[in-house]
């Protein structure tokens, strides 16, 4: 159970392995599943008389594969019904994903925002375990500290990378750094920005914005890449909600680089 269907359009059966709480309405759930499957790519999570949803891959293993879910509808209230050891029906993987060997080399920037985190917690994954991490930057943002994803991961980040982790919002007596992603961008010093990388992903406005700023800062259009995971739908390009202009996001995405979609940004 966990394998990938032959044919594209049958959910297989993967068991709920685990359940990783990260807020009230966000959990990661570990489904067993044997294949190949990359950073950003995704499945179609299904429950029988539900409907199905697109979400994110946030963490791969030999046997598994992470799926870190938000609640915030028909479909995946239905999902948060489900236990430990209980089973959902899966689609995929779909999509190009992240090519992680790109960035192995180099200064990188990592810029993401909320559940945006999740598309890219395997790259900074990544990251870290270069032969030179001090070099790779990673800017993270949540709308709270309640709100935070990864907890565990942020931590052993801070250690291994040059994290930034802010909140747009803080209760009164809160430590850490406060104010949007974008605020923290000119603070992060790249050598050669002419060859540094860059990953942006996040809600339409964050990744416009720190777009803007990385070409203010000097970062070439080709080495930039981003993420319309909000526009995936149905996986197949058959729905055509995920169309835009002549581009196809199940399809040709969700990962592209900035030079190719810089006309693709909301």
């Amino acid at each position: 159970m966990g394998n990938m269907s032959s044919n594209p359009y049958v959910p297989f059966p993967s068991k709920i392995r685990e359940i990783i709480r990260h807020t009230e309405k966000e959990y990661t759930f570990r489904m067993s599943f044997t294949g190949d499957v990359k950073p950003g790519q995704f499945f179609e999570v299904s429950v029988p008389r539900y409907g199905e949803a697109p979400i994110s891959v946030s963490g791969i293993g030999e046997d598994f594969v992470d799926l870190t879910i938000r609640k915030v509808g028909r479909v995946t209230n239905e999902v948060f019904e489900k236990g430990e050891g209980r089973t959902l029906l899966l689609r995929g993987p779909y999509g190009n994903g992240f090519d992680t060997s790109l960035y192995e080399d180099g200064e990188v920037i990592v810029i993401a925002g909320g559940t945006g985190v999740s598309p890219v917690r395997g790259v900074i994954d990544a990251l870290a375990g270069t032969s030179a991490p001090k070099d790779k930057h990673v800017i993270v943002g949540f709308r709270s500290p309640s709100d935070m994803l990864f907890r565990d991961d942020l931590k052993r980040w801070d250690e291994a990378l040059d994290l930034i982790l802010t909140v747009d919002g803080a209760p009164e007596g809160y430590e850490g750094r406060i104010g949007l992603v974008t605020k923290y961008i000119p603070e992060v010093e790249i050598k050669d920005v002419a060859n540094a990388k860059a990953v942006v992903v996040g809600p339409p406005p964050m990744m416009r914005f720190s777009v803007k700023d990385l070409l203010a800062k000097g970062f070439r259009e080709e080495n930039i890449w981003i993420s319309q995971e909000r526009k995936m739908c149905c996986g197949l390009g058959k729905c055509g909600h995920c169309r835009i202009g002549e581009t196809y996001v199940c399809l040709d995405g969700p990962v592209f680089n900035y030079s190719e979609s810089k006309n693709m940004l909301d």
